[in-house]
């Protein structure tokens, strides 16, 4: 059966299909190379995208060789007050904690019997020399009459001998009179330093004895004081070795100021001057002991405090200053910084330190004069990245001089 209606629309039909058909084609094409890259160097390539950074000149300088040591405070002068006579505390003649002077009367010991010894041997001191007198004109008046023998040789003789043992006599009551004088004045016990002094341990009419063991009490002398600093002996033979390999430059008549900080990180107002370091190692802890000494005119530091000392010993040669956000540290701890190649690009370096000093990183290995040290822009840099560079200059530690002006090494 024929639809002859619909034949005024089967021209539209065909021509609808023949369209669908075309469509579908054409997006099948496109659907076969969806993935392709654009050609190289077409308009979709890009060009690689260079890094700005900092960068300063790598430079050989001198620096100093900074020691920071954990100390403590000991006095500068330290005596026990000790009695060298016996007797009861009469009377103690200082207030506790003061600051006593040398020569100030410090306890009073009950002194009769001292001084009736005292009287005693200088009544015998005249007695002696009476007895002495006599024996002298006797020995003198011998001497004409042996002349003209009216007497015998023999009694001159004694008679002389008589005038020196009179004179010897005197001078054995002199030695006496001289000790009762002295055990008299050691009844007044007096400062044999100046300096603080701490508690009494005894009181008036307490009985001492002559040299006891306990010390009546003791006077440190805190103006200047010595802070003790304690090292270990590999790091005393680390420095002398880089010393004698000539790393470090060292001047032995130069003095050598210390800093001083107290526990708490507050530094110290006054500055002291290295003394000596020990002579031997401290066999159960393996450290040598570093002497300064400090002012301490206001008596902040006292005995037994710990302290921090910073010091110079010496400088080193031909290193370099790095700022510390130049250097970069792996899992292991290995620092490492990046350099600029010749042809722009970010080479990373291991390096070799030697500490920290105000802010920078010493840099004693690894790096050579006149090569571009990154300082910035490290979020985007990484191992053979493009960088753009721009130069500045890098603050120096401690006003470091160049390695021109070294000291000559010993």
């Amino acid at each position: 059966m024929t639809l002859t209606w619909l034949k005024p629309f089967e021209g539209k039909m065909k021509l609808a299909l023949a369209a669908s058909v075309l469509v579908l084609v054409a997006a099948c094409g496109n659907a076969g190379h969806k993935d392709a890259a654009p050609a190289a160097g077409g308009p979709g390539a890009q060009a690689e995208r260079a890094i700005p950074v900092d960068v300063v000149k790598v430079e050989l300088r001198q620096a100093p060789s900074i020691r920071e040591l954990s100390g403590r405070a000991t006095a500068y002068a330290e005596a026990e007050i000790r009695p060298q006579v016996t007797g009861l505390i009469q009377k103690r003649l200082f207030t506790e904690g003061q600051q006593v002077n040398a020569g100030d009367a410090l306890y009073k010991i009950e002194n009769s019997e001292y001084l009736a010894a005292y009287n005693s041997a200088k009544a015998n001191l005249k007695s002696a020399e009476s007895a002495a007198e006599i024996a002298d004109e006797t020995a003198k008046r011998y001497k004409s009459l042996v002349e003209i023998n009216a007497i015998s040789k023999q009694s001159y003789d004694e008679a002389a001998a008589n005038a020196r043992g009179a004179a010897a006599a005197i001078d054995v009551a002199k030695a006496a009179l001289e000790t009762a004088r002295i055990n008299l004045s050691r009844t007044t016990i007096t400062a044999p330093i100046s300096g603080r002094i701490g508690r009494s341990s005894v009181t008036p009419g307490a009985l001492v004895t002559s040299n006891q063991a306990d010390a009546l009490a003791t006077i440190r002398q805190l103006d200047p004081i010595f802070v003790d600093m304690t090292a270990s002996s590999a790091s005393i033979l680390q420095w002398k070795r880089q010393v004698s390999r000539g790393e470090i430059l060292t001047d032995e008549n130069a003095t050598v100021p210390v800093a001083i900080k107290y526990q708490d990180g507050e530094t110290y107002a006054h500055k002291g001057q290295l003394e000596f370091s020990e002579v031997s190692v401290d066999e159960a802890a393996g450290t040598v002991i570093v002497r300064a000494v400090v002012p301490n005119p206001e008596g902040y530091i006292l005995p037994g405090m710990f302290l921090r000392a910073t010091f110079t010993a010496g400088n080193l040669d031909k290193v370099v200053a790095v700022p510390q956000r130049a250097v970069e540290f792996d899992a292991k701890g290995n620092p490492s910084v990046y350099v600029v190649s010749e042809d722009s690009r970010a080479t990373k370096r291991a390096v070799e330190l030697e500490g920290e000093q105000d802010g920078m990183w010493v840099v004693k290995g690894g790096l050579q004069p006149g090569e571009m040290l990154v300082v910035s822009g490290f979020q985007s840099v990484h191992e053979g990245a493009l960088l753009v560079t721009t130069q500045t200059e890098a603050r120096l530690a401690f006003g470091w001089a160049s390695s021109s002006s070294a000291l000559k090494s010993e």
